[in-house]
C-alpha cells in the first residue's frame, strides 16, 4: 500500500461513514415521524423507544441499504477526484487503472466482510428486537398470530405427525398423531387428545396418549394419562411468519433449512433464499465498488451529477434483477442459491465490460 492507496482508501471509508450516518439519520427521522402517534398512544418515553426499537431498526435499515451506501460513496468521492483531474495526473504518471483499483478492492473487501459478519449474527438479533417491539406496541403482523391452525409435517425419514388447532401463544394444540412407515407398513402409531410444551422439562406433554408398536401381525398397545416425549421440533419451529428467517442467525437458519427439507415444508425456499442472500450480498458490495470506481474515474461533462445519475440507474437495475430472480425462485423452480447469485453474475460481466472500455 503506497501513499496514493492510503489516500484513496481514507477518502473511501470517510465518505462511506458520512453517507451512512447521514442517510441513517434521515431514515430514523422519517420513521419517527410516522410512528409518533403510536409512541404517544402507548405512553413510551424516548429511552424505551431508542433502546428497544431503534437499536434494532438502525442495524436493519443499514443492512438493507448497505450496498447502496457503498456505491454512492464510491461514485461521490471518485467523481470529485476526477473533477479535479487527479486521475488524469495519476494515469499520466504511468499508473494503470488496474493499479488504481487496488485501494477500492481493499475497501470493498473490508466492508463486504463487515456486512457478511453482521448479516450472520448482529442483524438477526436486531430484527428480533425490532419485530418484538412492533408486535407489542404496533400490533405488527410480522410476529406470530395467536390464532389456532393445524400443522402437518414430516418428522424424520420415516415418520409423520400432525397437530390440530395448534395455538402459538399457549404452545398447545388439540389432537396429535404421529406414525412411522417402513416398507409401506405402519410400524408405530402415537395419538393423544392434547399436546402442550412443558417449559420446565423442555419436552412435549401428551395427555390421554395411546402408543402402538406394530411388528407383522403382533401389536403392542399402551395407554398413558400423561406422556412426555422429545421430538425434533420445538415451539419456535412451529411459529411461522413472513419475517421469521430475518430473525434467525445463520447457524439457526441452516438448522431450520435442514428441518424444513426433512419435513417437506413449503417455506424452505424462502429460508434458502435468505441464507443465499447473506453470502451473495457482500460479494455484490465488492462488485458495485468496482463499477462505481471505473465509472467515476473518467472525467466527463456534467461531473458528479452525471455519475450519480448513472449510479442510481445501475442500482435500480441491480435491485430489479435481484427481485425478479427471487420471485422466480420462491414462486417457481429456480434454485434459490442460483437465483441469489444471478445479479452478481450479470453485474460481474458489466464490470468486465466497463473495465475494458475505460481509459487506461
Amino acid at each position: 500500500m503506497k501513499k496514493i492507496d492510503w489516500y484513496i482508501l481514507k477518502k473511501f471509508l470517510s465518505t462511506f461513514v458520512f453517507s451512512l450516518v447521514l442517510l441513517t439519520v434521515i431514515s430514523v427521522v422519517i420513521d419517527m415521524s410516522e410512528r409518533t402517534d403510536d409512541f404517544a398512544k402507548n405512553n413510551l418515553d424516548y429511552k424505551t423507544v431508542f433502546s428497544e426499537y431503534y437499536s434494532g431498526f438502525i442495524p436493519f435499515i443499514v443492512s438493507m441499504l448497505f450496498p447502496l451506501f457503498v456505491f454512492i460513496s464510491v461514485i461521490f468521492f471518485t467523481s470529485k477526484m476526477a473533477g479535479r483531474s487527479e486521475f488524469i495526473a495519476i494515469l499520466a504518471s504511468g499508473v494503470s487503472l488496474r493499479r488504481i483499483l487496488r485501494p477500492y478492492m481493499v475497501g470493498g473487501v473490508l466492508l463486504a466482510f463487515l456486512l457478511w459478519m453482521g448479516s450472520r449474527y448482529i442483524i438477526p438479533r436486531a430484527n428480533e428486537r425490532r419485530t418484538r417491539f412492533e408486535a407489542k406496541y404496533f400490533k405488527s403482523s410480522m410476529m406470530q398470530t395467536s390464532l389456532s391452525h393445524s400443522i402437518y409435517m414430516r418428522v424424520d425419514s420415516f415418520s409423520y405427525c400432525g397437530i390440530r388447532y395448534y395455538d402459538t401463544t399457549s404452545r398447545s394444540g388439540g389432537s396429535f398423531f404421529m406414525q412411522t412407515v417402513r416398507d409401506q407398513h405402519v410400524t408405530y402409531n402415537l395419538r393423544s387428545d392434547n399436546i402442550m410444551w412443558d417449559t420446565a422439562r423442555k419436552s412435549w406433554k401428551l395427555t390421554s396418549a395411546v402408543e402402538r408398536s406394530i411388528s407383522g401381525m403382533r401389536e403392542q398397545v399402551a395407554f398413558y394419562p400423561e406422556l412426555y416425549k422429545t421430538f425434533n421440533f420445538k415451539p419456535s419451529d412451529l411459529q411461522k411468519d413472513e419475517y421469521m428467517q430475518a430473525r434467525l442467525t445463520s447457524p439457526e437458519l441452516e438448522r431450520m433449512i435442514e428441518l424444513d427439507k426433512l419435513r417437506g415444508s413449503e417455506s424452505v425456499k424462502e429460508l434458502m433464499m435468505e441464507a443465499a442472500h447473506r453470502n451473495a450480498t457482500p460479494v455484490a458490495v465488492i462488485i458495485l465498488t468496482l463499477i462505481g470506481a471505473i465509472l467515476a474515474t473518467r472525467k466527463i461533462r456534467g461531473g458528479s451529477g452525471v455519475h450519480l445519475a448513472l449510479g442510481i440507474i445501475i442500482c435500480a437495475v441491480f435491485i430489479l434483477t435481484d427481485r425478479f430472480s427471487t420471485i422466480f425462485s420462491t414462486k417457481g423452480n429456480l434454485n434459490p442459491y442460483i437465483a441469489a447469485w444471478i445479479p452478481n453474475l450479470v453485474f460481474s460481466l458489466l464490470t468486465i465490460y466497463l473495465y475494458r472500455k475505460a481509459p487506461k
